[in-house]
């Protein structure tokens, strides 16, 4: 019997192995999103404070996979964490981004439930800025609100969610979100000009295409993806009309976190793994598997 060969990992395969993962796509995305927005609308962010960010998060990341989790570090995470803390969170000073980055991916490691992270690390790292450190705020308005901005994110966030295969929670929040603020206008008798108005809010398709849709922290059946989506968009109208507090979206993903292993114990379902450790279709993977071994039995028997 031939001895077995431990082969290592080339980079050639390391970079197949990464463009498989849908979080490659989501961070070219991402950072696309972030490049248009600092040259074209001017976001109030500081190339030091992205390199900070990216550098806690990196950072905060490696040493949780080392010392927690003994595993083999995946920087792809933390790269979208400082992403979406660089997108959404504004500072005066340059040491909010860091902190808040160190929280969201530390907390990955010790906020965890049934194998899974509980809170969003970027929709944490921002709601811990903006509780907790002075001089922090979040500016929804900084997308603007035409038509080819929309077109983008759905085009760009579309892409992004189908190859996560979470196109569902999506869908579903959009559809109870939007459907929520049509049926308000609809009661209080305004023009429709005002629900298209409200629909074409960057933040809220930067939320629902790359926020809720994060397949770690959310649940693993589509049946509960859609009471979660259904949860979200209720706490966050009740956040913005009932309350008249800002951050509705925010806030709501933050409240709606616990109730995702609620949602895994009433319909359970496989855990989501990244393509580039098994995928999202490893149960698929493993039933070819077995047939195709099963044919080739009958095939020597026959």
């Amino acid at each position: 019997m031939s001895p077995v060969v431990d082969r290592e990992e080339t980079p050639r395969t390391a970079a197949a192995r990464m463009t498989r993962d849908p979080r490659a796509l989501q961070i070219a995305v991402l950072g696309a999103l972030l490049g248009c927005g600092a040259l074209l609308r001017d976001f109030a962010i500081r190339p030091e404070q992205c390199a900070l960010a990216f550098t806690a998060a990196v950072a905060t990341q490696l040493a949780g996979d080392r010392f927690v989790a003994s595993r083999r570090a995946n920087l792809l995470s933390p790269l979208i964490t400082a992403l979406s803390l660089s997108l959404l969170l504004r500072a005066d000073n340059c040491w909010a981004h860091p902190l808040a980055a160190f929280v969201a991916v530390g907390a990955k490691f010790v906020l965890r439930v049934g194998g899974k992270h509980v809170f969003n690390p970027g929709n944490l790292g921002i709601l811990f800025a903006l509780v907790a450190l002075p001089g922090t705020w979040v500016s929804p308005g900084q997308w603007g609100d035409d038509f080819a901005l929309v077109g983008w994110f759905v085009a760009l966030g579309g892409l992004v969610v189908h190859r996560a295969r979470r196109a569902d929670v999506t869908g579903a929040f959009l559809v109870f979100h939007c459907g929520a603020l049509g049926l308000r206008v609809l009661w209080l008798g305004q023009r429709a000009a005002v629900w298209l108005h409200q629909l074409q809010s960057g933040a809220l398709l930067l939320f629902g295409f790359f926020m809720i849709s994060d397949p770690m922290t959310i649940p693993n059946h589509p049946r509960g993806r859609l009471a979660h989506a259904a949860l979200v968009a209720a706490l966050a109208y009740a956040w913005q009309f009932a309350l008249y507090r800002p951050n509705s979206l925010l806030w709501a993903l933050f409240l709606a976190a616990p109730a995702v292993p609620l949602w895994d114990a009433l319909w359970p379902a496989t855990k989501y793994q990244w393509t580039h450790q098994g995928g999202s279709h490893a149960a698929l993977d493993v039933a070819r598997g077995g047939l195709a071994d099963g044919l080739d039995l009958a095939r020597l028997g026959a």
